[in-house]
């Protein structure tokens, strides 16, 4: 388990009441919202392989703290532990219906349950696996710092253009980067900014499969 000098600050971004209360009444009305489109996905899921239709990974999140993160499925194989490969194009583990909901993002909609719950924020730095937490905590030395906000189902690396798998060091670098910027920076009137960018990335977006 990776330990953090953060353990014992609240960065204002994590405090805010204003911002969570959003989180609580924005996550709950679209999960009313998209409720739907969750149910006919989890059915297809179920329908083309076996397994469960939701997938549960332990994920890195506040002050290093972890937690469940909520998926559907979208692989043949689960990962979790010390062993993650991240998924990459073409990746044969992942399902027809898995490429579907994984390029629109359907994928990360049981995510709002986390955000309910208090492990993720609506805005913030997207949660890696374990094992990639320890990996690049011990090669890049601020990646720490990205642990001072509850993770989010978008942030500023995603409009930035950093979704998806990172293929060298640089690549994650960069997005530690832009993380640790929007903690720095962060206020209700840049989270506004970061959602609604974030719909015409989900749309353009070519690094997400």
């Amino acid at each position: 388990m990776l330990k953090h000098d953060t353990a014992e600050f609240v960065s204002p971004v994590a405090a805010d009441p204003i911002k969570r209360i959003c989180d609580i009444l924005a996550s709950a009305l679209l999960l009313v919202f998209f409720a739907p489109v969750l149910l006919l996905a989890a059915l297809l899921i179920k329908l083309e392989s076996p397994g469960p239709a939701l997938f549960r990974q332990t994920r890195g999140g506040l002050n290093g703290r972890t937690f469940t993160i909520l998926k559907l499925r979208s692989m043949r194989v689960e990962e979790n532990g010390d062993n993650v490969v991240q998924a990459q194009r073409s990746d044969n583990r992942v399902t027809n219906i898995g490429r579907l909901i994984r390029a629109s993002s359907v994928d990360e909609l049981p995510q709002l349950i986390n955000v309910l719950r208090g492990d993720m924020s609506l805005i913030g730095p997207r949660p890696h696996a374990q094992a990639h937490d320890t990996y690049y905590s011990a090669l890049i030395p601020t990646y720490h710092l990205r642990f001072q906000a509850r993770p989010g189902l978008t942030g500023l690396a995603q409009i930035s253009g950093l979704r998806g798998g990172t293929t060298d060091l640089e690549e994650m670098v960069a997005r530690v980067r832009a993380d640790i910027a929007y903690i720095d920076n962060w206020s209700l009137a840049s989270d506004l900014r970061i959602a609604l960018l974030t719909i015409p990335h989900l749309l353009l977006a070519r690094n997400a499969y």
